[in-house]
This record gives structure tokens, sequence and C-alpha cells, in this order.
């Protein structure tokens, strides 16, 4: 049965939220306390899709993300690129001078560094974005301001003091929407495959699995490593290609992968987020 939700981790105002906004407008947003809850929703029926980061372009791969996506038993059915534009919010009638203290998460209090230190704000460190602009507004003190979305700063009605204060202007975080049936019907200019698998315990068993991608000229975007259940030896390798499962090229690249592999999980195929060109341009 559906339910027009879109699950997504933190509270109302994360930038998980402002990627539903942005990705399905139409759909509710349903918070969650963590990546694991985000999942259970959408498999429990909870919600129609689950909005999970999975990278961002300062600070690299999300934390224990890629060991969920192979276990979640969901699909990738799109991406979504979101840019990280970090505002200063406060108590409303507060003036950027009165402003002694920001709280955010750490991550976001290290990507204003520039502005912090140009006004002498002190930085303190709370569990998330949102979940600091939501304290901001509940204490009450114009000293003390939060580091968040201007989504955050609408929810908790806040005043933003300074907008897009960030150090990077190009910083942006990539999200993966999931749901419980893939979608390998739609086709775009540009496709996306993604996939996990474990090579077999034979001799340069990785270089010869790599090799059917570059015979067949398919372009692998993204191969990372990363280990399964805390054992050095047990590695499994999370990749991103462009094209289709049913392209004759990228079936006869991931045939010869599976030939080296003793397990393969396709987790999704969907179209390129339009940002990404501009991204990948900017990098």
């Amino acid at each position: 049965m559906a339910t027009n939700r879109i699950a997504f981790q933190g509270e109302p105002g994360a930038y998980s939220h402002e990627a539903c906004r942005k990705a399905r407008p139409d759909m509710e947003a349903l918070p969650c306390r963590t990546f694991e809850d985000v999942i259970d929703a959408v498999r429990n029926h909870q919600a129609d899709l689950a909005m999970l980061p999975v990278e961002n372009s300062t600070y690299g791969r999300v934390a224990d993300i890629h060991h969920l996506l192979p276990e979640s038993g969901l699909h990738i059915i799109a991406e979504a690129f979101v840019r990280v534009h970090i505002s200063l919010l406060a108590v409303p009638g507060t003036q950027l001078s009165d402003i002694r203290e920001a709280m955010s998460h750490t991550v976001l209090l290290g990507q204003c560094r520039g502005f912090m230190r140009d006004h002498g704000i002190h930085g303190i460190t709370g569990a998330d974005t949102a979940g600091s602009a939501k304290i901001v507004a509940e204490r009450n003190q114009p000293a003390l301001a939060a580091l968040a979305s201007p989504l955050a700063g609408e929810i908790y009605g806040l005043d933003r003091l300074a907008d897009e204060i960030e150090d990077r202007q190009n910083n942006t975080t990539r999200f993966l929407l999931m749901s419980r049936q893939p979608d390998h019907e739609r086709r775009a200019e540009k496709m996306l495959t993604s996939f996990v698998f474990r090579v077999r315990n034979i001799p340069a068993a990785l270089y010869k699995a790599m090799g059917g991608f570059a015979t067949n000229g398919v372009n692998m975007t993204k191969l990372e490593s990363y280990m399964v259940d805390g054992v050095f030896t047990a590695t499994q390798f999370y990749a991103d290609i462009e094209g289709h499962p049913d392209d004759p090229e990228v079936r006869r690249a991931l045939d010869e992968l599976g030939y080296f592999t003793s397990t393969l999980n396709i987790l999704g195929t969907y179209p390129a987020d339009p940002l990404r060109e501009t991204q990948t341009r900017n990098g």
C-alpha cells in the first residue's frame, strides 16, 4: 500500500530533509532517528522511499552507509545531488554582533572556520545540524546561534543572519533514493548502475575482474573497498558504472566480473542526476 512518504535520517530541517523536498516535493518527508530506522520504515511500509546520503565532495564517504546498502533489501532508483548551503540562524531580533557561540554538527563547524574566525564566534558541537537549530530556538538566547540549512531556520522560526557562509562554495552531498522494488524499465541519456562484489581468492582477481570494463569501454565512476564484519581478509567492493545492465557492453563486462567474484549484488540502475555533470566539471 502506497504511503506517499519518503523517509530520511535526522530532525526536520536536516540536509537530508532538504534533499527530500528537492527530489520528491510531492511526498511527505518522514524523519527517522538512524539510517537503520530509515531503511526499516521502507521495509515495513511506513514509507515508500528512503533518502540516504552516501558521500560528500569535501568529506568523502558517509560512515557505515556502504555496509547498510547491500543488507537493506532495498533498491536504488535515483540519485540526488544537494549543494550544502550553510546559514547562521538565531532567535528573531538578534543581530550578528550579538552572537558569541554557534552550535552545529562537527562537520559543519569545520566548513565555516573562516566566517567564525572573522566574527569572533566560538563553535559548539551539537548532535546534528537541524537538532542544533531546534535547541537554539528552545533556549531563546540571543548570544547563541546555529549553523544549519535555511530550511531549518524556516521550520524552527529562526532569523537567517548570514547565508552561504561555508568556506568551500562547491560543497555537495550525493544522496541515493531507495525503494522496495527495483526499476529497470526507465531509460535516460545517462544511466548508472551500482553494485557490490567480493573477488574470488585467486591471484590478481581484482585486476582481472576490472579488465572487462576496460575492454568493453564501460566507464567506472566509483570503486571503493571496505572490510566486512571487521575482518581484514574479508573485503567487499562498491562500484558505480555508467550504463544499463541490458546494454551489450555492460552485460559483457558484468559477465566477466562474475567469473572472478564470489558474490555480485546489483543495487540498482537509475538515471544520473543532471547536477552530476556540473559537479564533475567543478571538481
